[in-house]
């Protein structure tokens, strides 16, 4: 069973392909939709850390 990390890492082109993978238009769209959505979630959290971190009563 492959861990949610290693997916994670195929989809932004971090760790190494699956030769096995299947090859279609429509699974690397997905795919492509699926590394836009990291990344923006990825930068929310930066950016909500950011806001906690220097908030001054």
């Amino acid at each position: 069973m492959k861990s949610i990390w290693q997916q994670i890492l195929r989809y932004l082109y971090i760790g190494k392909k699956d030769a096995n993978a299947p090859k279609n238009r429509y699974l690397s769209m997905m795919n492509g939709m699926n590394r836009i959505s990291i990344i923006v979630f990825i930068i929310a959290i930066i950016i909500m850390c950011i806001r906690l971190f220097t908030k001054r009563h």
